[in-house]
């Protein structure tokens, strides 16, 4: 089943939902997938980054992108949709490019702002 509405939905609202079909005798629980807030994947290209870790001659790894951006409130309810993908620039160069595929999952406030 699919729910439609011309407002945004929030927490409370996917709630009520929830509670009214688990009251339904003809559902079978055990196949109802749960309810979620609309999600929209992006891509972001961060551009002019180190490639190799300040001091070392360590490269940036993905799990070093996944660190920072969970640190970082500009991406609050953002989860990673795949690992990222750091690449130099040019082989000869000390900067990189990473790529991240992310959701974003929409919480009620945020929605109704943007």
């Amino acid at each position: 089943m699919v729910i439609t509405t011309n407002k945004v939905a929030t927490a409370l609202d996917l709630n009520i939902i929830e509670k009214y079909i688990k009251n339904i005798d003809e559902v079978n629980m055990s196949e109802v997938i749960s309810s979620k807030l609309p999600q929209s994947k992006s891509y972001l290209k961060i551009l002019s980054i180190l490639y190799y870790v300040k001091d070392t001659n360590l490269p940036i790894t993905p799990d070093i992108v996944k660190r920072v951006l969970q640190t970082t409130h500009i991406f609050n309810d953002i989860i990673l949709a795949s690992h990222s993908h750091v690449i130099k620039d040019f082989p000869k160069s000390d900067i990189a490019v990473i790529w991240v595929d992310i959701w974003y999952s929409q919480s009620g406030i945020k929605a109704k702002s943007q």
